[in-house]
């Protein structure tokens, strides 16, 4: 067998099967319960991605590309496909709760998985802050159809927005976060629940909004050009973040090598058609020029197509408990993610304590609901969206290279899933990621350098002085191009058996 040959300093690679023999993955992970099957894990999926993107960001995207708004949902679900499959060949591969943080972890190492881990703070906890901001329009609009009074604008918006604190925005955090410190179990039937049930509903807004379609409302089809449609692709990725929110329930699910992959496929061919769906209907039934810019809009279609206020109400209400099945898929997300890093020593060690009484991170989940309830209350959506759209491209993009990575460096790993059409799938991924970048603009690209310095400071400053990998003098693998007989060493309990259960053969 070959010594491992020692990565750089700043590498510092971390194999799979240690990844793997440290969190439990193949067992019971971490003190973590396996209560989730294929059909909860695909409605988590849906649950963390059907919410604010669809019921309010809509009239956003339909404003930047009119109705080529459908080509720039199809655009966007086109970069997730691709992502997709590199998300379910690494999440087959190596089951954790990191997700990309993890899977950064086992081929760039340390330093950029810190990175990633620090941008997931934008996709998983920033974006749970704009996705709560939306759920305040929604919930006016629905009492105000049931008993004809809604919050003062001063107590349901933002500052900028025509407010002063956003106050259903931090109720709904609370209210996921105890619904999360419960258990896992509570958790996963809720959001199966509130998955089928938003379904429903848009299917139940694409019937009545289909009944008033005119073909004229969508004839000036590209009324701002390309420009116009890859603005709308930019905005419209907001409504797919939260997919790959499937693999950090890694620890979480039943046979997760083969419901993983499964589900993250599912999942986003269920969002992509019927996002197309919702986007024809609705510029159909009220033309592109009626719904840019309307607050709830589809309420306002059903009502004005039905002539009544009890099917804007029926939405209305759709909408809210989509809205807040987002708010606690992506809350789940942030709280694992964060538990992996602070297993590594590269956070404080309370993010990984987890509670013998309900086996979830208590502390962890709190700390996510309040630091994160803040810019909920005061910070408008629009301000947050496309901060939130490229942190996330940018580990997206990361994770399409990432699969390129492990391929090369551990070819025989065993593999649930494999990317077809490798290479070219995850180079496109990469591809279409940094094209729906480039769309946000060049103040949203400051914003996150500022961000991404930030996050390098931080590092330097406590994850590398703190990381348990390089205290206890874990061996590293060798950067990508490493042969596939080296073998890592590992110090973790029961990683020596893990590794020699899944090493490739004659290594």
């Amino acid at each position: 067998m070959a010594r491992p040959r020692p990565s750089g300093a700043g590498l510092r690679i971390k194999s799979p099967e240690l990844l793997v023999a440290e969190s439990g993955a193949d067992l019971e992970g971490h003190g973590l319960r396996r209560t989730m099957g294929l059909f909860q894990l695909v409605c988590f999926g849906v649950g963390a991605v059907v919410g604010t993107g669809i019921f309010v960001g809509l009239s956003d995207t339909v404003a930047e590309a009119g109705p080529a708004v459908v080509i720039s949902f199809v655009l966007a679900a086109i970069t997730c496909i691709f992502t997709a499959f590199s998300f379910a060949e690494l999440g087959g591969a190596i089951p954790v709760s990191g997700s990309s943080y993890s899977f950064a972890y086992a081929t760039l190492g340390e330093r950029m998985a810190f990175l990633v881990g620090w941008c997931l703070l934008l996709e998983y906890g920033v974006s749970a802050s704009a996705v709560a901001v939306g759920w305040g329009q929604y919930l006016n609009e629905l009492l105000n159809s049931l008993i004809g009074w809604e919050l003062p604008a001063a107590l349901a918006n933002p500052p900028g927005d025509g407010g002063v604190v956003n106050v259903p925005a931090v109720i709904v955090m609370v209210l996921a976060a105890l619904l999360l410190v419960r258990g896992m179990r509570e958790s996963a039937r809720a959001t199966a629940a509130m998955a089928v049930l938003k379904i429903a509903i848009l299917v139940l807004f694409c019937g009545i909004a289909f009944t008033a379609y005119q073909q004229g409302n969508l004839s000036d089809f590209a009324p701002f050009g390309l420009s116009g449609i890859t603005s709308g692709a930019s905005l419209a990725f907001f409504s797919y973040i939260g997919f790959d929110a499937v693999t950090t329930a890694g620890e979480e699910v039943k046979n997760p090598r083969r419901n993983i992959p499964l589900a993250i496929l599912i999942c986003l061919g269920i969002v992509t058609v019927l996002y197309c769906l919702v986007a024809v209907a609705a510029i159909g039934a009220f033309s592109a020029d009626g719904v840019a810019g309307t607050p709830a809009a589809l309420s306002m279609i059903v009502n004005e197509v039905t002539g009544s206020t009890v099917g804007g109400a029926v939405i209305a209400f759709g909408a809210v408990v989509a809205i807040a099945s987002v708010v606690l898929a992506v809350m789940y997300g942030q709280t694992r993610i964060l538990m992996s890093m602070s297993r590594d020593g590269l956070i404080p060690r309370v993010f990984e304590r987890i509670s013998p009484k309900t086996s979830t991170p208590v502390a962890g989940t709190w700390i996510v609901a309040v630091v994160f309830a803040i810019p909920a209350a005061v910070v408008p959506l629009d301000a947050i969206m496309n901060l939130t759209t490229i942190g996330t491209l940018a580990v997206m993009a990361v994770v399409n290279f990432a699969v390129i990575a492990l391929r090369r460096s551990r070819p025989q790993l065993k593999r649930s899933f494999r990317v077809p059409f490798y290479p070219v799938s995850p180079l496109l991924g990469i591809g279409f990621c940094v094209y729906l970048m480039y769309g946000t603009g060049v103040e949203t690209w400051v914003q996150f350098a500022v961000f991404l310095a930030v996050g390098v400071l931080v590092y330097a400053g406590y994850g590398r002085r703190h990381s348990r990998f390089r205290a206890d003098g874990a061996s590293a693998e060798a950067g990508p191009g490493a042969g596939a007989d080296d073998e890592p060493e590992a110090d973790a309990p029961g990683a020596k058996k893990a590794a020699a259960a899944q090493a490739p053969r004659g290594a």
